[in-house]
């Protein structure tokens, strides 16, 4: 098997994510690693070197790709950077923060036959896996209506170690924040699941208990195209700060039964009357951070996405995500903070 030489942009959470990743896929060597006032660490953790500049690890002549894990609205420029050096590119979702801008990014990685991928690890992950089996099996018949949340605590994340930071780009307007941190995720799973895009959305947008010109709890309905209807929450305040762990759930409610999913927990079937445990996630010792950020639980999903990106440069067809699923989330992401700023349905 061939190797493909990878350098991370970006030292934060994410960026120390992807170094285990990389550590992990057996088609992958990590090389390099910039950005962020946590990169010198990082390098040295993994044997690695540690570039002066991201634009200097993007121009290194031994790296065959980058991965991009930094704020929202430096993905575009740097993704651009990568393409003009002839690397290919796994980005952390969101792909960028406008559609226009994943539009010029599709444009340029095709006429450079360079591969840009998205950082939908949750593909990846068995519990989800089992969701997508048991729809093509038929288990509950055709879908009707999906019931979804994605809530988790920012203040607590704020302070833990390896999130912790100012994270002053979540208040920053070019981000986006939350919307576009949270909903790419939901959008995903829904598409992969059901094999359909959203049509039209209405949303209302809202900020609550932080000081923040970006929203931070959203509420939507979509439609998609094969008539499917979902209900979206998600929030990074809401519950009150301090609620056990991270609420990503769903409900996918079919002609024939109902299925009853927790990426992180269970997946239940429930027909004819009774439910039916059909796998159950291994739990993240969340009680240990530095043993639960190693864990298989955790890692398992997004060491294989790293290998599916690699097996994708070298010609597989795989389940990573493509730059065409990062533009959907963003133009339902688009509509629906079009929505709740004109109070109207948006067809997208």
């Amino acid at each position: 098997m061939s190797v493909t030489r990878i350098g991370i942009v970006g030292s934060g959470f994410m960026g120390r994510t992807h170094a285990e990743a990389t550590h992990r896929a057996p088609g992958a060597k990590l090389v390099a690693i910039a950005g962020g006032k946590r990169a010198v660490g990082l390098a040295a953790d993994y044997g690695v070197a540690c570039e002066e500049s991201v634009e200097a690890l993007i121009n290194c002549d031994d790296i065959d790709a980058i991965v991009i894990s930094t704020p929202h609205h430096l993905h575009f420029s740097q993704s651009m950077d990568a393409a003009r050096n002839q690397k290919h590119c796994l980005v952390e979702k969101p792909l960028a923060i406008n559609v226009a801008d994943c539009d010029a990014l599709i444009s340029t990685f095709s006429n450079a036959d360079l591969i840009l991928a998205v950082g939908y690890h949750q593909r990846f992950r068995e519990s989800n896996a089992t969701v997508k089996r048991l729809l093509a099996e038929g288990a509950i018949g055709r879908v009707r209506c999906i019931q979804m949340s994605a809530l988790f605590d920012i203040t607590e994340m704020r302070a833990a170690d390896g999130f912790g930071g100012k994270w002053s780009w979540w208040t920053d307007p070019a981000s986006k924040g939350h919307i576009m941190n949270s909903g790419p995720h939901n959008i995903d799973l829904c598409r992969w699941w059901i094999g359909s895009d959203v049509v039209s959305v209405a949303a209302n947008c809202g900020t609550f208990r932080e000081d923040n010109p970006n929203e931070n709890t959203t509420m939507s309905l979509w439609t998609f195209a094969d008539g499917t209807m979902a209900s979206f929450w998600s929030s990074s305040v809401l519950p009150a700060p301090g609620f056990a762990g991270e609420d990503f759930r769903f409900r996918l409610m079919g002609d024939e039964g109902i299925i009853d999913a927790s990426p992180f927990g269970k997946i239940r079937l429930g027909k004819n009357g009774g439910w039916e445990d059909v796998y159950e996630q291994p739990a993240v010792p969340v009680s240990d951070p530095d043993l639960a950020f190693v864990s298989d639980a955790r890692m398992q999903a997004y060491a294989d996405q790293l290998q599916a990106f690699v097996d994708r440069i070298q010609g597989r067809s795989t389940l990573c995500g493509t730059a065409e699923d990062g533009r959907q989330a963003v133009i339902t992401i688009e509509a629906m903070l079009q929505a709740s700023a004109t109070g109207q349905v948006v067809n997208v």
